[in-house]
């Protein structure tokens, strides 16, 4: 394996790692209707467990209004049981063929709350990041140990990883920003 080929699966671990963290912040509520809110919620329905978003069209007809319309009227029940128990704290209205969500203010205290929660998540990805640029290290180190990789090679490498990191970290950060200001809005 090539210095490259280290510093490119590298970069493509921290990529998965930013994906997985903004996949996390999307689930958290802003106060905004999103079908992301509860698109990935499990449903037990006909002997086995589903996404939500398989069993029904997730909707947005108003900023504060989720509206969930199974594509099967009997699954109406197993779909509203499932959002009783997820952890998204909303109580789901069934109206005939359909379910609604509205979506409370969120408080002064809960947004700080979320504000914590976002800071957590995105040391967790911090974390992450720079355990991937310690596996490229060293795996770099083995190369050059191993005879197949210059001092040189190895030195201008690292200096590429740690810019690698260093703009994963400020994509981490950019992102804590917004998700910040978005949950600070009223």
């Amino acid at each position: 394996m090539s210095a490259d080929l280290v510093l490119l699966k590298a970069e493509e671990d921290m990529e998965k790692g930013i994906e997985f963290m903004m996949h996390e912040f999307n689930a958290i509520r802003t106060g905004k209707a999103s079908p992301m809110l509860v698109e990935s919620i499990d449903v037990h329905t006909y002997g086995s467990s589903m996404k939500l978003k398989q069993l029904a069209l997730i909707t947005t007809p108003e900023p504060r209004l989720l509206v969930i319309q199974p594509f099967d009227a009997g699954t109406i029940k197993d779909i509203e049981k499932a959002i009783l128990e997820s952890k998204v704290g909303i109580t789901p209205m069934v109206d005939g063929k359909v379910i609604r969500l509205r979506i409370p203010e969120l408080s002064e205290e809960r947004r700080k709350d979320l504000v914590r929660t976002v800071g957590k998540l995105a040391e967790e990805a911090r974390v992450r990041i720079r355990a991937h640029r310690r596996e490229a290290m060293e795996a770099m180190k083995k190369m050059e140990k191993a005879g197949t990789m210059t001092e040189d090679d190895l030195t201008r490498s690292e200096k590429e990883m740690q810019k690698i990191t260093d703009k994963f970290v400020a994509s981490i950060d950019k992102h804590v920003e917004h998700k910040e200001a978005e949950l600070m809005t009223v």
